[in-house]
Order: structure tokens, then C-alpha cells, then sequence
């Protein structure tokens, strides 16, 4: 007896004798489709937008607490100075506005990227974030106008921001100015062709 043909014996008497399956039985219980997730599916999905927020550089890691009657200021490479200044002083329309007032860290972290990508989305340049002010330099208000400063310079489409003047909220609010999208560009290029003739 050869080898291979013994093997073959071997296996048919661990197996045994075998018949095939009949009636439908053919298929294992899956049981009744879930509706909910489930609790390894919330985690994952947790984790994947904490992931996501720390890619942005929206981490709650420490951070410089800027001093609590200090403006916030940021501007990127090519953007002047006048710009910003007009920022400041409220002379581009809030097209929209995020308050932020007395809600934890987290939360807040977890609602700039949606609010940001929803503005760009809708060609949004100018918005105003409502944070608050605190008088003291570790009070919740501060701590989050400095986690704030953070954030907003780890956002690629934003160009600049600043606090607010006095009469959008002073201190406790901040203008930041979004990039155009591709969107409005085109549009402006079109406009720009047709007024030249």
C-alpha cells in the first residue's frame, strides 16, 4: 500500500462515515438581524473619529494657555496684514456662527471639524466662533480659548483668525476666515473673464 493511499485510509476512519446534508439545514442560524450597533461597533467608531480629530490636530494633549486678556491672532504664509485687521474689526459679514459658551472640552472638540467642513462645504468664508472669556488663566472659558488658538492653526482651509471686536463679543469670540473652495474661485474667474470682455 502506497502512502497517499494510506493517508486516505487514515482520514476515513478519523472522519467516519458521511452523508450529506439535506432539507435547507445546509446554512447556519445567523439569528435575527440586529437593528442596533453593537457595543465593538460604537468602540470602533469612537476611536475612529478620535483618530480622525488627532489627524486635524484637534487633541485635548496640553496645550499654552494664552493669558486671559490677550487677543488671539493667525494669519498663514501669504495673507496680509489689512486682511486680518478687517477680520478683527468685523468687516467681512459672519456668514455663520458656533457658540460654544459654557460646553465641555470635549464637545467642543467634537463640533468645530463638523461646523468647519459644513461652512466650507456651503462656500462659507467668514464665520465667528462664540467661546467666552474667563478672568482668570486656568478658568474652563480660557482653557478653551487657548485649546481653541490650537485647533485653528492645525485646520489646513483656514487662512486666518482673531478675536472679535468689542461689539461681536471682544475676547470671547473669534473671526476666522475659511479659504475659498474650488468652488467659488471658478465662479470668481468666471465673473472676472466676463467684466473684461
Amino acid at each position: 500500500m502506497t502512502q497517499p493511499q494510506h493517508d486516505e485510509m487514515d482520514f476515513r476512519a478519523l472522519v467516519g462515515e458521511v452523508r450529506p446534508v439535506r432539507g435547507g439545514h445546509d446554512r447556519a442560524d445567523p439569528g435575527r438581524p440586529r437593528r442596533d450597533p453593537s457595543d465593538a461597533q460604537l468602540a470602533r467608531r469612537e476611536s475612529a473619529v478620535a483618530e480622525g480629530e488627532a489627524r486635524l490636530g484637534l487633541s485635548d494633549d496640553f496645550v499654552d494657555l494664552v493669558p486671559p486678556f490677550d487677543p488671539l491672532e493667525f494669519r498663514r504664509d501669504g495673507i496680509q496684514w489689512g486682511v486680518v485687521e478687517r477680520l478683527r474689526h468685523g468687516g467681512y459679514p459672519a456668514q455663520a456662527s458656533l457658540h460654544l459658551l459654557r460646553r465641555p472640552l470635549e464637545e467642543c472638540r467634537r463640533a468645530l471639524p463638523g461646523f468647519l467642513r459644513e461652512a466650507r462645504e456651503h462656500d462659507l468664508r467668514s464665520v465667528l466662533i462664540v467661546h467666552g472669556r474667563g478672568r482668570e488663566i486656568d478658568s474652563p472659558s480660557n482653557v478653551l480659548r487657548s485649546y481653541l488658538a490650537k485647533w485653528l492653526a492645525a485646520v489646513e482651509d483656514m487662512q486666518a483668525f482673531a478675536s472679535a471686536g468689542q461689539r461681536d463679543g471682544g475676547i470671547g469670540a473669534t473671526w476666522v476666515m475659511l479659504r475659498k473652495s474650488e468652488r467659488a474661485r471658478a465662479d470668481n474667474r468666471e465673473r472676472q473673464q466676463k467684466r473684461r470682455g
